[in-house]
């Protein structure tokens, strides 16, 4: 399969000031690629200039990404990398984590989509949305996550159907990848050590750039051979992908590795049967 090159290709990045932004912005832009990113915090004099917006914002979106293509002078490829996570038991009602994380895994990519798709269309170009494996092999304790990333793949479902005819719509699958995106997690005692095997920046990198050049848009990228499986596991054997997670959090549980988390108190209850 022949692929397509970087070079000179306008690229846009969202969330470019996070470990897969920066990792992305600095691959594009050695492949030859012209990158501009968008983050809540401007960074005009970076290698990369990055353009400050609030993408939770429905107001501010549009303008920004006007910005960048006008400094691109069109728009080739849109990657929607920002996101956030956070604890969620699906148990407890949603608050602000929940809401958070509505607005930025899934409303701010669909906002900077649509915002970005006039220029698209004309380029015949691409999306990306990094979602993550927890779309396909949802975890307990974090359903926001889960939900707004499952949500986005829906999203992107939505509009393949609607624009896949000239513009190629991708969704790449991390895992676990050691960054700031975890820390809230894990300062509430809920760790994802044990549960979701980490991988490397480099690797989802990897994915990202083979979804873009690709003869053909792939519909969905998994970044490792594991992931592969897992995908498989989740989409056709749903009740065996229960029954794993379901062991494993058992063990954890066993082993008293939640005990000490506020969020997973009425798990580790009902597992000792109070």
């Amino acid at each position: 399969m022949s692929r397509r090159t970087l070079s000179g290709r306008r690229v846009l990045v969202t969330g470019a000031s996070g470990t897969f932004g920066r990792h992305l912005g600095a691959a594009l832009t050695a492949a030859g690629a012209r990158v501009v990113g968008l983050d809540l915090h401007a960074r005009p004099d970076d290698n990369l200039p990055v353009l400050g917006c609030d993408l939770t914002d429905p107001d501010a979106v549009a303008p920004a990404v006007g910005g960048a293509v006008d400094q691109l002078g069109g728009l080739d490829l849109l990657i929607n990398n920002a996101g956030v996570g956070g604890p969620a038991p699906a148990e407890l009602p949603p608050d602000e984590v929940v809401r958070q994380q509505l607005e930025v895994n899934l409303l701010a990519a669909w906002r900077t989509t649509a915002a970005a798709l006039p220029p698209l269309l004309t380029a015949h170009g691409r999306v990306i949305f990094v979602a993550s494996r927890m779309a396909v092999l949802p975890l307990p304790l974090a359903a926001a996550y889960g939900v707004s990333k499952r949500a986005l793949v829906a999203y992107a479902d939505a509009l393949r159907h609607e624009v896949g005819s000239h513009v190629g719509v991708s969704v790449v699958y991390p895992s676990m990848v050691a960054s700031p995106i975890h820390d809230s997690t894990a300062e509430a005692g809920l760790s994802l050590r044990g549960v979701s095997r980490p991988e490397s920046v480099e690797g989802v990198v990897a994915a990202i750039l083979r979804a873009a050049t690709a003869r053909r848009a792939p519909r969905d990228v998994a970044t490792t051979a594991r992931g592969r499986l897992e995908m498989a596991v989740g989409r056709h054997a749903p009740a065996l992908a229960d029954r794993l997670v379901r062991r494993t959090l058992a063990a954890r549980l066993a082993a008293g590795d939640l005990d000490a988390a506020p969020l997973a108190a009425g798990m580790v209850r009902r597992h000792r049967g109070q």
